[in-house]
C-alpha cells in the first residue's frame, strides 16, 4: 500500500507541475465575458445545494439528510473527476468525434490564456470551471429517482462511473469541439441533452432497475417538507439565469435572451400546470407549481439561446402540458421514480430539445440554425435523431454500470433498514431532533 501511495503522491505532483506553464493572454481576455463566466459558474454551482433542498423536502423526514447528501456529495466527487479527467475526455483534442483525448488531464493546458476552442474571450481555466458545475448538477438529478432506497457508498461508486461513461462522452459528442452529434448539427444551447434527456432516462433504468419503494403506490407518501421543497425550487430557478444565460458565453445580446426565454418558459408551464390541477381536482397545489416551474426551466434549457420570447411561452405551456401528463400515469404505470426526475427532466429533455427543432431562428443566434418553422424541416430531424441517441445510450450504460455494481455487491439497503430510514442506517444522523 506505501508503493502504491507514492506512486499517486508522485504522479499528482508531475500533473500539478506541468499545469504551471500559462501564458496570461491577457490582451485577449473580456472582462465583462469573464465577469458574467465566473458569476453563471456561481449561479450554476448554487443550483446543486438548491436541488438537495428541492429533493429533501418532497421525501419521508426519515430520508431528508440522506437525501440532501446525494447532491452535497456529488459537488465533492465530480469535481475531483472532472479536474482529473472529466474535463479532459469531455472537452479534450477529438479522438474520432466519440471523445476527448488525455491531453488535458489534471487540467495540464488548461489556464489563464483563452482556449482556441472555446470562448475565445475568457480564461480557459474559467470555461473549465464553468462546465464542471454541469457535470456535478447531472448526476445529482438521478439521485431524485433512487432516493429512499440505495445504499450510499454503492451511490458514490455509481456516480462517479456514470460521469466518466455518461456524462464525458455524451457532452464530448454535443459540445465538445469534433463531437459527431456536434458536427451533425444538433443543437443543445445549455443542456437539454447532455444534462436533462442524459440524466431523465438513466433516471428511469435507475428506479427499474432498484425497484419500488416498499409500499408503493399503495402506501401514501406525500413530501415532509413542502416550504423546503419551494425554497429549493427557487433557488434552482435563480441559478438557472446563470446555467441558460451564460452558456451564451459572453455577456451580450444573447446572454440577455436566454435569461428572458429562461424565465418565460418557467411562467407559462408553471401557469398552464396551475390551470390542469384546477379543473382536474378543484384547487391547485404548491407542490404542482414548484414542480412544474423546474418542468419548464428543464424543458427551455435546449432552446433557450436558439428561440424568442413568444417561442419560449409556447415551449413552456408544452411543458406544464406533458410532463403533468407523465407524472400522473407513473402510479399507472407502476414505477418508481420516487422524486419523478424522469417525468421532469427526461421528458422536459425531450420537449425542448425538439422544440428547438420547430422554433431554432438564425435571427437569434447566427451560429444556430433554422428550424422547421422557418423553413429548415431538417433541423427537426437532426433534434429527433439527438434525442433517441441519448435516451437510449443513456439508459443502456447505467444498466450496464448498476448490473456491474451488483456483482460486488448490494445496491439497494435491506428492508429493514429502509424501514427505518436512511438518515440514521447510512449516516448515524436525523434531520429533525424530535
Amino acid at each position: 500500500m506505501r508503493v502504491i501511495g507514492n506512486i499517486v503522491y508522485v504522479v499528482l505532483i508531475v500533473l500539478c507541475l506541468s499545469s504551471f506553464s500559462y501564458a496570461a493572454g491577457a490582451e485577449q481576455i473580456d472582462k465583462g465575458d469573464t465577469a458574467w463566466i465566473l458569476t453563471s459558474s456561481a449561479l450554476v454551482l448554487l443550483m446543486t445545494p438548491a436541488l438537495a433542498m428541492f429533493y429533501g423536502g418532497m421525501v419521508r423526514r426519515k430520508n431528508v439528510l440522506a437525501t440532501i447528501m446525494h447532491s452535497l456529495v456529488a459537488i465533492g466527487v465530480v469535481s475531483v473527476q472532472w479536474v482529473i479527467v472529466g474535463y479532459s475526455l469531455s472537452f479534450g483534442p477529438d479522438c474520432g468525434g466519440i471523445i476527448g483525448s488525455l491531453s488535458w488531464i489534471g487540467l495540464r493546458g488548461v489556464g489563464m490564456e483563452p482556449s482556441p476552442d472555446y470562448a475565445v474571450t475568457v480564461p480557459h481555466i474559467a470555461f473549465m470551471i464553468y462546465q464542471a458545475m454541469f457535470a456535478v448538477i447531472t448526476p445529482a438529478l438521478i439521485s431524485g429517482a433512487v432516493a429512499e432506497r440505495m445504499k450510499f457508498s454503492v451511490f458514490l461508486i455509481f456516480i462517479l462511473l456514470w460521469t466518466t461513461l455518461v456524462y464525458d462522452p455524451v457532452a464530448h459528442w454535443v459540445w465538445g469541439k469534433g463531437g459527431w452529434l456536434g458536427r451533425l448539427g444538433v443543437l443543445d444551447f445549455a443542456g437539454g441533452l447532455v444534462v436533462h434527456v442524459s440524466s431523465g432516462f438513466s433516471a428511469l433504468a435507475a428506479a427499474l432497475y432498484l425497484g419500488k419503494r416498499k409500499g408503493f403506490p399503495h402506501e401514501p407518501m406525500p413530501p415532509h417538507n413542502l416550504p423546503l421543497t419551494v425554497l429549493g425550487a427557487g433557488m434552482l430557478w435563480f441559478g438557472w439565469f446563470g446555467f441558460n444565460g451564460g452558456s451564451a458565453l459572453s455577456s451580450g445580446a444573447l446572454s440577455a435572451m436566454a435569461f428572458v426565454t429562461t424565465h418565460l418558459a418557467a411562467v407559462s408551464a408553471m401557469l398552464i400546470w396551475m390551470i390542469i390541477e384546477w379543473r382536474q381536482h378543484g384547487k391547485p397545489t404548491l407542490f404542482g407549481a414548484a414542480t412544474a416551474s423546474i418542468a419548464g426551466l428543464a424543458t427551455i434549457t435546449p432552446a433557450a439561446g436558439f428561440v424568442g420570447p413568444m417561442s419560449a411561452l409556447l415551449i413552456g405551456l408544452a411543458a406544464g402540458f406533458v410532463c403533468y401528463k407523465a407524472l400522473n400515469l407513473k402510479p399507472h404505470i407502476g414505477y418508481d421514480d420516487s422524486l419523478d426526475a424522469f417525468g421532469v427532466h427526461g421528458v422536459g429533455g425531450v420537449i425542448g430539445t425538439i422544440g428547438a427543432g420547430f422554433f431554432a431562428s438564425l435571427l437569434i443566434n447566427p451560429n444556430g440554425a433554422n428550424g422547421l418553422f422557418y423553413g429548415n424541416a431538417l433541423q427537426l430531424l437532426k433534434q429527433i435523431a439527438g434525442v433517441i441517441v441519448i435516451m437510449v445510450y443513456s439508459f443502456i450504460f447505467t444498466w450496464i454500470i448498476l448490473k456491474a455494481i451488483s456483482a460486488f455487491t448490494e445496491v439497494r439497503v435491506s428492508e429493514e433498514h429502509e424501514m427505518q430510514g436512511l438518515d440514521l442506517n447510512q449516516h448515524g444522523e436525523s434531520g429533525y431532533d424530535m
